[in-house]
């Protein structure tokens, strides 16, 4: 594993090993407010041997999302508690981004924050996601036809908020969520995206709200910015034929590799993020990084997705930049220091509290995971 333990420069920050957490919502703030508990959570894995840590998805408004208790970063009072989180992360020797996260058409206009925002459920077109589970509104709730959103370059401003809020609270940089059919992604996508307007048709104009984003991050956080991608990804009801996918996402990385961001995080093909419709997946298979990565000769690329440490050390040695862990983050506080010191990946997952539950200590499933014996 030696080459997952040399150091890396990603925009004006150098991480300590090739070793990132993806970002992983886990429903523990206090409303939209980060606190106590998942600052022990982040500090945790920082001290646990992590280079980089990818916050859980931050929402940069008010919106209706399925996943209650995700944390904000709009308002002055999750600016200071997401400040003395990273403190404590730096302290413990690791970087942190933020994923600033806008969710689409997978809001819900009947969820808690919806309603306080007072706006409609906005996505590139009035078209709905099928699916979806919101389990504090009372039934089974699937996705709602959303309302057009009348001007994107709107959504942009507030993109670019949470970057400024972002950066005061000391973020190392910002990832664009562009992956797993939210907002970024629905603009890119054909099948959810039937604007006439200058933000759809052509691939150059899917592509727009994606790349005109990342301009105004870089203009708040200049290099430290970069964006997660999932090709193959059908999760929210996502996905186009394979070809179209090829010269949309070709595209999209052609004129990134221009921007100068400090990384792409590219989510190889999983099955769990390829539901089926009607009986048909919907998404197609294919070899993302194999794909893409020519597209990438000087953005450093990290790979997400069902990675194994033999394929990590593969994967660095081989010139990617590095390899994000999700589901071990999860449940091995001190991935980086096993992996380095060879103990197993041995913790048991306590899969029905990963997203939380409102009746059960929120602790449980979070932060109480054991550490190896060293």
């Amino acid at each position: 594993m030696s080459a997952l333990f040399t150091p890396l420069k990603l925009g004006s920050v150098t991480i300590q090993n090739r070793i990132g957490m993806s970002a992983l919502t886990r429903n523990r703030s206090s409303d939209t407010v980060p606190n106590e508990i998942m600052q022990k959570y982040y500090v945790q894995r920082a001290a646990g041997g992590i280079g980089l840590i990818v916050s859980e998805g931050v929402l940069i408004t008010r919106q209706g999302t399925e996943w209650p208790q995700a944390p904000g970063i709009w308002d002055k009072s999750q600016v200071a508690a997401w400040k003395t989180i990273i403190d404590a992360v730096h302290e413990a020797g690791s970087k942190i981004y933020c994923q600033l996260w806008h969710l689409g058409r997978v809001s819900h206009p009947q969820a808690p924050e919806q309603i306080a925002a007072g706006v409609p459920v906005y996505a590139p077109s009035a078209i709905s996601a099928r699916g979806g589970k919101f389990r504090f509104l009372p039934g089974s709730p699937g996705y709602v036809t959303p309302t057009e959103l009348p001007d994107p370059t709107v959504i942009i401003a507030q993109f670019k908020q949470a970057a400024v809020n972002a950066k005061e609270a000391g973020f190392d940089g910002v990832e664009l969520h562009g992956a797993n059919g939210y907002l970024v992604h629905q603009f890119l996508d054909s099948t959810s995206n039937k604007r006439t307007d200058k933000w759809g048709g052509s691939i150059e104009n899917r592509a727009r709200f994606a790349l005109e984003t990342l301009k105004v991050l870089i203009e708040v956080y200049g290099p430290d910015v970069a964006i997660k991608l999932s090709p193959a990804g059908g999760y929210n009801d996502m996905g186009m034929p394979l070809e179209e996918t090829i010269e949309t996402y070709g595209y999209l990385l052609r004129e990134v590799e221009k921007l100068g961001l400090s990384y792409v995080a590219l989510v190889r093909y999983s099955d769990v993020q390829n539901p089926e419709y009607d009986g048909v997946k919907r998404s197609t298979k294919h070899d993302v990084v194999a794909t893409f990565r020519p597209f990438l000769t000087k953005t450093p690329i990290f790979v997400n997705a069902g990675v194994t440490l033999a394929e990590a050390d593969e994967m660095v040695s081989n010139g990617i930049a590095g390899v994000f862990f999700g589901f071990n983050s999860i449940v091995h506080p001190d991935l980086g220091k096993r992996i380095q010191n060879g103990k197993a990946l041995d913790n048991v997952p306590n899969i029905q509290l990963f997203y939380g539950h409102p009746d059960v200590d929120p602790a449980i499933g979070y932060v109480d995971y054991p550490e190896a014996v060293y």
